[in-house]
């Protein structure tokens, strides 16, 4: 089963990397987060990998060409300025209208690949997204004239669901991206929710996005604890 990994984005809220190099090349514990990714999907049995490149997608091109991995990479470059639902598009002609993965270049969890997998053959709908918790940010106030009346450091469990990407997707989805400006998260999975074939699958372990650099500082705190895998 082939997966598909966006990683052309140009990461903008965490340019103090992002300036020189792509956000999935962005280092944690001395490996891009691209590679972490890519080892969470080998170990449980994943090896076909097609990654969508855009901002300085040569730098990820030179990357591979450089290093070796036991795992079958192709590189597509899927415009500079691409949608995340039109880059997926533009892959459509690679995926060969079978079943397949799909994850962003910018995020780590250790969700169980294989029961997400089951799950969506289990109900037979056209795409599930693995939905998670988001890391705590803030603590709670609840207020009672100028005084405050509560104080809680917010726990994670507070947070609603979110989409945590590791997606498992049919090929009849991709008729729901019209083309190079389509958000995937926007109309196409909008509207297969109306149908009611967007599936969710819960993860209350791991899960955490590289958004800013604090992201990052946190998952090289989350590597060092062994909180990956």
């Amino acid at each position: 089963m082939k997966v598909v990994i966006l990683a052309g984005g140009f990461g903008s809220k965490i340019s103090e990397y992002t300036k020189k190099i792509p956000k999935p090349m962005v280092k944690i514990n001395h490996s891009p987060i691209l590679i972490h990714i890519m080892k969470h999907y080998y170990n449980y049995g994943f090896d076909d990998f097609i990654i969508a490149l855009g901002y300085k997608g040569k730098i990820i091109k030179n990357f591979f060409q450089k290093k070796k991995y036991p795992w079958k990479t192709k590189l597509v470059n899927t415009g500079l300025k691409t949608m995340t639902g039109g880059r997926l598009k533009r892959l459509s002609k690679f995926l060969n209208k079978e079943t397949f993965m799909l994850t962003y270049g910018d995020g780590l969890s250790n969700v169980n690949l294989k029961k997400l997998l089951t799950f969506h053959e289990r109900y037979k709908k056209l795409i599930t997204l693995t939905a998670v918790r988001p890391p705590a940010r803030f603590g709670a106030i609840k207020l009672a004239g100028n005084y405050a009346k509560t104080f809680k450091e917010k726990s994670r469990l507070d947070e609603g669901w979110i989409n945590g990407g590791y997606f498992v997707i049919e090929p009849k989805f991709l008729q729901f991206i019209k083309n190079d400006s389509t958000y995937l998260e926007k109309e196409p999975l909008e509207t297969a929710a109306k149908k009611k074939q967007l599936l969710a699958f819960r993860h209350n372990g791991f899960w955490q996005c590289m958004d800013t650099k604090r992201d990052k500082d946190n998952l090289e705190k989350f590597f060092k604890k062994g909180k990956f895998f």
